[in-house]
């Protein structure tokens, strides 16, 4: 399991409640912020997110993948009500706080890059799904139908567990499975990303 060190307001318990035995791995597999950011996964959230970890910025963000990545709208096969619930989730968290620099900066550069965020952000929607079905293409094993859940952490509202399941015997599951023994050779997907000794340094892994 994987904590950026350099998430700021990342707490110590979020890598314990990641830490699953392998029958659970489906279940819990990453924790993020209101900004977006992945504050920790296991190693099959990583591989399953691998997309998003190939940008070299950590800590790695989803909102910045999904506004910027050119490979997000063949990742996220519902890619127009991901954006929606993204630019839900930053206004959310503009609201609850509205000093928040890194929040600040990260909307000025989607805003500046991103003709599809400025429309959204324009909108003021502030409706997002906590539950509900993510529709994947995953660049290993393909399609993925995932149901998840978003937890907020008690002591930190603006942290999140997310989970996702696949249904038993299921293509999903299936691909899972496949997932999950791609991840176990390839245990520290972001190297598959160019990352400067800086970046290196600023991550700390324990065991899953």
């Amino acid at each position: 399991m994987q904590r950026h060190a350099n998430a700021p307001g990342t707490v110590s318990h979020v890598p314990q409640a990641l830490r699953q035995p392998p029958k659970d791995f489906e279940r819990r597999l990453l924790s993020r912020n209101g900004r977006g950011d992945i504050l920790a996964a296991n190693h099959l959230g990583r591989a399953l997110f691998s997309p998003v970890y190939a940008d070299p910025v950590r800590p790695p963000n989803n909102a910045r993948f999904v506004f910027l990545s050119p490979h997000a709208t063949e990742f996220f096969r519902h890619w127009d009500e991901v954006a929606n619930d993204t630019v839900a989730m930053l206004r959310a968290e503009a609201g609850r706080d509205l000093y928040d620099r890194r929040l600040t900066d990260l909307i000025g550069e989607l805003s500046t890059r991103s003709e599809e965020f400025r429309r959204r952000w324009a909108a003021h929607n502030v409706r997002m799904h906590t539950t509900g079905v993510k529709l994947l293409h995953h660049p290993v094993v393909g399609d993925l139908d995932l149901p998840f859940e978003t937890f907020p952490l008690p002591d930190s509202p603006s942290q999140f567990l997310l989970t996702y399941t696949a249904e038993p015997d299921s293509p999903s599951q299936d691909a899972l499975n496949l997932l999950a023994s791609w991840a176990a050779t390839n245990d520290d997907t972001e190297r598959s990303a160019p990352a400067n000794d800086s970046q290196s340094a600023d991550s700390s892994e324990t065991p899953d």
